[in-house]
């Protein structure tokens, strides 16, 4: 705002005269001080200094990786929210103990290396090829210099070049792949029974004493958040009434820029017959589908016509349409039907083809090849988003001439008033809340949450409008009365109470299963209903219950033996008594062919914690000293 005023008022003597004032202050006094801190220390690492210099630059870097980020949502005061005065000195040390150490073991990275990883980085490439109008516009837009990528770069590669030395002889074995393997796949199914809290509330009784008491225990639960009131600009790309043309040279232009944009992959037209088949099913139960399958295989490829056959014995969702699944592109349907109806040609049918759904028969009507849409054909849709692009700017160019020419410490309603425009306000609301009218986007609350009173925010873009925010009004956060919020502590109370009443009663009906009691009869006796889940892994919500932190690790070890946990669960939803029915162990089959994805996965894991455990060794056998500390302000 102040180089605002400054420009608008460049020619006054007065602004001249303050220019000059300011000039010799930064001589006479920020001279002295850039000076002594071009030599400044911030740390020693193993004696090797980490300057001021050094310092900036990497905050400077992670200021703008992270405004790039939150965009139009990012303001100064996310510096101490995000800790990164802290954060960019820890990393700065962390660097400097992987180079100290890679040139113990004399790794390097030379020009030809960083060179090739520069001409193999896919964001440069155009059809496979570098190019370096491409490398230099990826640089620009992300306002970045060649030698700082460069550098970064570097810093890969020695990293990369560094865990691979640590790593070369870290195996894993076939045990430890298979174990991983059954670890991720094996399955179990279980049956359960559930207490619903429901079933006690009307049994509780809550008197003002017990509730008074429950909520001095849990008062900061009901703690009233702060919550503040904005008014706010807004420029809406719409409503620029501007005529706009647009040239051909722009669209030739956008034409050839965006061409990726207008490229059709390859698609295929194609029938199928699906059987059903779980993915479960016993190996009876594929063989008579199989069977019946191969049967109208036959059928097909003796001439019987494709969608009359569809019709008949197709089971999937496309029956009544002849088994016409339309084009697809590859990416769009299941792998095995994908890889086999994209090596058919044209009128070819398929052998019978398994998936998760059981097994296809499939047919390709048509094929269209790869191709990239002629200009004329597109014509239309670029002029539309030019049109759209230049409005936007429009709405841009205005939002900033008006933030530009804003004075210092504004009211915006008048502000916006005083040019034609009509501010608007954001009524009260918290952080637990969306914004009104705008909706949940935690970027945006982040920013305006963080700001002083009467701070206006910079230019923030949503949904193609701009705005302008400021703090109309703030209510801080404090602890209620009871009185306050007195319905919903009974609410919670009374739920309280009832979770710990179907929990005792949930215990109790376990402890007489551990006991000997018979599962079925005992539920008859009480009256509760047994339910039963599918199959599911580790990695699987348990069935009709949901997540359960916990839940997994306990009962994936139960067996035929000893089929009861020694505890109840508990979630949003109930308290559970459950049972461990059945276990399914691995396809060796499938795990042959995914193998090496999983030992490839567990070696991640197993580099990952080896790394993070050896950079902090090292770190706490090195001598490292921090002589210039800040306060996170």
């Amino acid at each position: 705002m102040l180089l605002g005023i400054m420009r608008r008022q460049a020619k006054s003597w007065l602004i001249k005269f303050l220019i000059g004032i300011i000039a010799l202050v930064f001589i006479f006094y920020f001279g002295y001080s850039f000076r002594s801190q071009r030599g400044m220390k911030m740390a020693y690492v193993n004696g090797e200094v980490i300057s001021e210099q050094e310092y900036q630059k990497a905050f400077k870097e992670t200021i703008e990786a992270l405004q790039r980020q939150y965009k139009d949502f990012w303001n100064d005061n996310l510096i101490k929210a995000l800790d990164l005065k802290n954060t960019t000195l820890v990393n700065l040390i962390n660097q400097k103990l992987i180079s100290q150490e890679a040139e113990k073991l004399g790794l390097d990275v030379t020009e030809t290396e960083i060179q090739e990883a520069i001409i193999n980085y896919p964001a440069f490439q155009i059809d496979g090829q570098f190019s370096i109008d491409r490398y230099r516009r990826v640089l620009d837009i992300n306002r970045m210099k060649s030698e700082d990528f460069e550098e970064d770069i570097a810093k890969q590669l020695l990293y990369m070049k560094l865990r691979q030395f640590l790593f070369a002889f870290m195996e894993v074995t076939e045990q430890e792949a298979l174990d991983f393997y059954a670890f991720e796949n094996e399955k179990i199914k279980i049956s359960f029974v559930q207490f619903k809290p429901e079933k006690f509330k009307k049994k509780v009784e809550v008197n003002q004493s017990e509730l008074q008491n429950f909520f001095d225990k849990n008062r900061s639960k009901y703690r009233i958040p702060e919550k503040i009131k904005f008014s706010y600009i807004e420029i809406d790309s719409n409503s620029i009434k501007k005529d706009i043309s647009i040239t051909e040279k722009q669209i030739q232009d956008y034409y050839e820029f965006s061409i990726d944009t207008f490229s059709q992959p390859k698609q295929v037209r194609a029938r199928h017959i699906l059987f059903k088949l779980s993915q479960d099913a016993t190996t009876e139960e594929d063989e008579k589908v199989r069977l019946k399958a191969e049967k109208i295989l036959e059928q097909a490829r003796k001439g019987s016509k494709f969608e009359t056959l569809a019709r008949k014995y197709s089971e999937g969702p496309t029956k009544e349409k002849g088994g016409d699944l339309g084009y697809f592109s590859a990416g769009q349907m299941v792998k095995p039907f994908e890889d086999a109806a994209f090596q058919l040609k044209k009128g070819e049918i398929s052998d019978l083809v398994r998936s998760q759904f059981g097994y296809h028969i499939i047919k390709v009507e048509d094929i269209r090849e790869a191709n990239i849409k002629p200009l004329n054909e597109v014509r239309d849709q670029i002029v539309g988003i030019l049109i759209n692009n230049t409005r936007t700017e429009l709405a841009h160019e205005k939002a900033l001439s008006l933030l530009d020419h804003m004075p210092y410490d504004v009211d915006l309603v008048n502000y916006a008033k005083e040019n034609g425009i009509e501010a608007k306000y954001l009524d009260y609301f918290s952080q637990d809340n969306p914004i009104p009218k705008i909706g949940n986007v935690e970027k945006i609350k982040h920013a305006l949450f963080s700001l002083e009173d009467n701070e206006i925010t910079e230019l923030i873009e949503i949904d193609g409008k701009y705005y302008i925010f400021q703090i109309a009004d703030k209510k801080e956060s404090y602890l209620p009365e009871l009185k306050e919020v007195s319905d919903k502590v009974k609410e919670d109370y009374i739920s309280f109470i009832s979770k710990v009443k179907s929990k005792e009663a949930a215990g109790a009906y376990l402890e007489e299963l551990r006991n000997g009691k018979d599962w079925d009869k005992l539920s008859k006796e009480k009256g509760l209903e047994i339910e039963k889940t599918d199959f599911f892994s580790r990695n699987d919500p348990v069935p009709e219950i949901g997540n359960m932190p916990g839940l997994e690790d306990i009962i994936f070890h139960l067996n035929n033996e000893n089929r009861y946990p020694n505890k109840v669960f508990e979630n949003d939803k109930g308290v559970f008594v459950l049972r461990w029915d059945a276990r399914k162990g691995i396809n060796m089959e499938e795990y042959q062919k995914e193998k090496q994805e999983y030992r490839y996965s567990l070696m991640q894991k197993k580099h990952k914690r080896s790394f993070e455990n050896w950079l902090q060794s090292l770190r706490n056998k090195s001598d490292i000293k921090i002589v210039a500390p800040f306060a996170n302000k």
